[in-house]
């Protein structure tokens, strides 16, 4: 019965240790603003949100569909202007033909090298030897 009692007093301090605390708390605050600053951080947030959020996800949406083209390029894959339209072509489709683009730009073209002898291709060179001379055939 002593136990039993004694527990009872300890759950009663405990109690009133908690309603202490909790009535001792400050007040608790939505914000670290007050009036028109608030006013004015959330005029702020919202332009932000309305126009920066959008430009910065076009253009990582961009960036993303334009990876399988600089990875073709990069590694000289012969079929790059291709993996380049399908690329512009995923971005008109909302994505749904990136990972196409991204598998094509990581494949290696199985039956070029019986057509031409190599599988890579140098995309520098060809653009270098498509432009025109300019100045260098001229005799001054």
């Amino acid at each position: 019965m002593i136990i039993a009692t004694e527990i009872h007093r300890s759950r009663r301090l405990r109690a009133a240790l908690l309603a202490a605390a909790l009535l001792a708390a400050p007040a608790a605050q939505a914000s670290m603003f007050k009036g028109e600053a608030l006013d004015k951080a959330a005029d702020v947030l919202a332009w932000v949100v309305m126009i920066v959020v959008p430009i910065a996800g076009i253009w990582l949406f961009w960036l993303v569909h334009i990876l399988p083209e600089k990875i073709a390029e990069q590694k000289g894959h012969p079929q790059a202007p291709a993996i380049k339209t399908l690329c512009l072509l995923s971005l008109v489709f909302g994505g749904l033909l990136w990972p196409i683009a991204w598998l094509w730009a990581y494949t290696k073209p199985v039956m070029y090298k019986l057509a031409y002898g190599v599988d890579r291709v140098d995309h520098h060179a060809e653009a270098a030897a498509a432009a025109p001379a300019g100045d260098e055939g001229r005799a001054v």
